[in-house]
């Protein structure tokens, strides 16, 4: 008696290992550990760069020259300010969420764009480096000889750069990124969702949601003898 022999079936293909919000999620992570230090680093940087010296020249008075110099803030004080803007921007993009959170990273890549634009625009500027040299001779109306520009503008363009950076990468990403916990809302906000539970879980005759974030929900949990960790 011969056995008939039995057909192989197909091996089934293997389940995805992967949920499928796993790459936005790791994409999201990503750019997040870009865009925070580069925010910090560029904010960083503009701030430094404000306080250095971008001009140099001298102030005659008769056959003597007088060394003058011009800072970042005597030249323009708009880079420092921006980058204040674009710093405070960065912390506050954690803190808000949908619409806000999109306003608050165009914000800071228009800071950035702001700091670049202004350095670039201000470097070859002698306004502030003939006022020192007015100042240095006690003339009103001086101008400065012998000038020379250095690269701290430069630097600060570059800051702006990084906060640019940071701001497309918010404006991209942002909606992936954590949100600051509810635990910092003003309190009522979440007096409305928490009551709207609460009923739905008493009309239905179960216990209502245990609330991580606040004390009263977990002892409660603890009362009724159950774990608050598995809610």
């Amino acid at each position: 008696m011969t056995s008939v022999p039995q057909q192989s079936r197909p091996a089934p293909d293997p389940a995805p290992t992967t949920e499928p919000d796993t790459a936005p999620r790791r994409a999201g992570t990503r750019t997040l550990a870009v865009a925070l230090p580069a925010g910090a680093v560029g904010a960083s940087l503009v701030l430094v760069a404000a306080g250095k010296t971008w001009s140099r020249g001298a102030a005659a008075l008769g056959a003597t020259r007088l060394p003058v110099h011009a800072t970042g803030t005597d030249t323009t004080a708009l880079p420092g300010a921006l980058a204040l803007v674009g710093l405070a921007s960065l912390v506050a993009v954690f803190a808000v969420r949908r619409a806000g959170r999109y306003a608050v990273a165009a914000l800071l890549a228009l800071s950035g764009l702001g700091v670049v634009v202004t350095a670039l625009s201000r470097r070859g500027d002698h306004a502030a480096i003939n006022s020192a040299a007015g100042t240095a001779a006690g003339i009103a109306r001086t101008t400065a000889e012998h000038t020379s520009t250095t690269a701290w503008p430069l630097v600060s363009a570059a800051g702006g750069a990084l906060l640019l950076l940071a701001g497309l990468l918010a404006l991209r990403y942002g909606p992936a990124w954590p949100a600051m916990s509810s635990r910092y809302d003003r309190p009522g906000t979440r007096r409305p969702v928490r009551a709207r539970a609460a009923a739905s879980a008493a009309a239905a005759g179960r216990p209502a949601a245990v609330d991580p974030d606040r004390a009263e929900d977990l002892w409660k949990a603890l009362d009724r003898g159950e774990d608050p960790t598995q809610a």
